[in-house]
C-alpha cells in the first residue's frame, strides 16, 4: 500500500501539500464559527453540540480569552486548538513581561499564523487541523479587529467571516447582509448568520461579545434564546408582509 503522502513536505500534482490539504478537510468538517466586527463591538459565535445530561456544559467552551483584550474561536480539531491556545497565551504574557505593553491583535495573529506555518515544514510533526478567528481591540488605537488564520499559516483581516462546516453559506449571507453596526445589532447579525446552518436554534449556539470597556462577555443561553425568538418573529413578519395582498390605491 502506498504511504508516500505521510511525509509532511510531499506535494500533490496541483502543487498543494497533502498534509495541509488533510488539515483543511478537518476544518471543513469542524463546527461552524463566525466573527462579526462592529463599530464598538466584536462578536464571535460558534456551533456547539448539545451537552449530555451528566456533562458540565461550562467545561465545553469553544470561545476563549488569549488576553484581556483578545479572544479566539476555532473550527477543526479541538485537541490541536488547546495546544495552540496555550502557546498563544504564553506569548501574550511574555510580551507583557518583556515590553511592558499588551500585544496588538495583529501581533498575536502573526504569531499564531507563524506557528501554524512552522508545523507544515518540520519533521516529526503535522499541521494544526484548525482554522481560527481572532478578535480584539488594538491597545494603541482602540480600533476593533477581526483576523482569520488557516492551517497553512496564512492570515487576513476581515469585517466579517466564517470558517468550519457550511462556512460558504454563512459567508454568502454575511456578504449580502453585513452593515457597519454597533452593540446589540452586531450580536444579532452574528446569530442570524449562524442560524443559516444551525438547525436546532439557540440551544446549539455559543456567542461571546467583546467591547473595549468590558472585554469579552459570554452570552447566557436565555439571552441567546431571546435574540433567536426576536429574529424568528422578524422573519415571520417579513413572510406575512410578502403574502399579504397589495393595497389598492
Amino acid at each position: 500500500m502506498a504511504r508516500y503522502d505521510r511525509a509532511i513536505t510531499v506535494f500533490s500534482p496541483d502543487g498543494h501539500l497533502f498534509q495541509v490539504e488533510y488539515a483543511l478537510e478537518a476544518v471543513r468538517k469542524g463546527n461552524a464559527a463566525v466573527g462579526v466586527r462592529g463599530t464598538d463591538t466584536i462578536v464571535l459565535g460558534v456551533e456547539k453540540k448539545s451537552a449530555t445530561k451528566l456533562q458540565d456544559s461550562r467545561t465545553v467552551r469553544k470561545i476563549v480569552n488569549l488576553d484581556d483584550h483578545i479572544a479566539l474561536a476555532c473550527a477543526g480539531l479541538k485537541a490541536d486548538a488547546r495546544v495552540l491556545i496555550n502557546k498563544a497565551r504564553i506569548e501574550c504574557q511574555s510580551h507583557r513581561l518583556t515590553v511592558e505593553d499588551p500585544v496588538t491583535v495583529e501581533y498575536i495573529t502573526r504569531y499564531i499564523a507563524g506557528l501554524q506555518q512552522k508545523y507544515t515544514q518540520s519533521g516529526g510533526v503535522r499541521p494544526f487541523g484548525l482554522s481560527t478567528l481572532i478578535i480584539g481591540f488594538d491597545p494603541y488605537t482602540n480600533a476593533p479587529a477581526l483576523y482569520q488564520t488557516d492551517p497553512s499559516g496564512t492570515f487576513s483581516a476581515w469585517k466579517a467571516n466564517a470558517t468550519g462546516r457550511n462556512s460558504n453559506s454563512i459567508r454568502e449571507f454575511l456578504e449580502k447582509n453585513y452593515k457597519e453596526t454597533s452593540g446589540q445589532e452586531t450580536i444579532k447579525l452574528a446569530i442570524r448568520a449562524l442560524l443559516e446552518v444551525v438547525e436546532s436554534g439557540g440551544k446549539n449556539i455559543e456567542v461571546a461579545a467583546m467591547t473595549k470597556e468590558h472585554g469579552l462577555r459570554q452570552l447566557e443561553e436565555a439571552e441567546i434564546d431571546a435574540i433567536v425568538a426576536e429574529i424568528e418573529a422578524e422573519k415571520a413578519a417579513a413572510e406575512a408582509a410578502k403574502k399579504a395582498p397589495p393595497k389598492e390605491t
